[in-house]
């Protein structure tokens, strides 16, 4: 099958600026996506009139609705039956799922060449640099899980990371559709089994903006350790509510503005990458074509 025949789309659910949503739908267009769903966690959202404007995009209002008797309390729960129903209609034969702040870099056509039921991406995490240009999510560097590296990682709070991440290790994937899986945020199950043994795939990387901005992540941070990714880490939680502001940005600076040195031995052990996603220009090349 060649590679141009191979259509995928992007299913995300997001409470975001709008630019941050026009950057995550303009990226994945740009390298190939037949089309973007976009779940609008706040129904009301301003920014649902912009993207009802562009071509193979289609915003969804999660309203009343939209989630019926029901609305899961939980975000990753929404975000599961946001997935999982566009899965079952099935509308194109590769269906990923990503957050807001997560891009997918690499060859997609080339991956889903397989008879594989899903391809699972592997999570590289955006560092922090305040040199660099604002591009609505601003990095150049990118680490990969360093489980045998903490140190080299995170320096003093290594004990902290155990999975060599400070989100999730999990990565996200791209789903074959008509294969009867139950997707999920980071995997998917069938006949109530999660689906097991499938590896990363070698010509595809997830860039996760998770804390690459250290404002950012401060103004998150009690949601995710009471609700996100830091809520079943009880070391890290506890550490990180022991902490005043000062302390939580010496934190951040820690884990995610390594030394020179360090960086050059993550990069020597292939634990480092560089990439420069232009999103800010993709977002602006995406509205000028569309007028929005």
């Amino acid at each position: 099958m060649a590679d141009a025949a191979i259509r995928w789309g992007v299913c995300t659910t997001v409470r975001a600026p709008a630019e941050q949503v026009l950057a995550v739908v303009a990226h994945h267009l740009s390298i190939g996506a037949a089309h973007v769903w976009v779940h609008f966690d706040d129904p009301e959202d301003p920014a649902f009139e912009r993207l009802a404007r562009i071509p193979d995009v289609t915003p969804i209002r999660c309203d009343a609705r939209w989630w019926g008797r029901i609305r899961p309390e939980r975000h990753q729960n929404r975000q599961s039956r946001n997935i999982l129903r566009l899965y079952r209609q099935a509308p194109l034969p590769w269906i990923a799922h990503l957050d807001v702040d997560e891009f997918i870099v690499g060859n997609v056509g080339r991956a889903l060449a397989t008879d594989a039921d899903m391809v699972r991406i592997r999570p590289w995490e955006a560092l922090h640099d305040p040199a660099l240009p604002d591009d609505i999510f601003t990095a150049r560097h990118f680490r990969a899980a360093a489980v045998k590296a903490r140190r080299l990682a995170f320096g003093q709070h290594a004990d902290l990371f155990p999975s060599g991440m400070v989100s999730h290790q999990h990565g996200k994937a791209i789903f074959r559709t008509g294969r009867g899986l139950e997707p999920r945020i980071h995997g998917a199950f069938r006949d109530g089994q999660r689906v097991e043994g499938i590896d990363f795939s070698e010509s595809l990387a997830l860039l996760h903006f998770h804390a690459e901005d250290p404002a950012r992540w401060a103004d998150r941070l009690h949601f995710r350790l009471t609700r996100g990714a830091y809520a079943g880490n009880a070391a890290l939680r506890d550490h990180l509510l022991s902490l005043d502001e000062s302390g939580i940005l010496a934190f951040h600076a820690e884990t995610h503005m390594p030394p020179p040195e360090r960086m050059a031995e993550l990069l020597r052990l292939g634990l480092l990458q560089e990439a420069d996603l232009t999103l800010r220009r993709k977002v602006e090349e995406l509205c000028e074509r569309q007028t929005i």
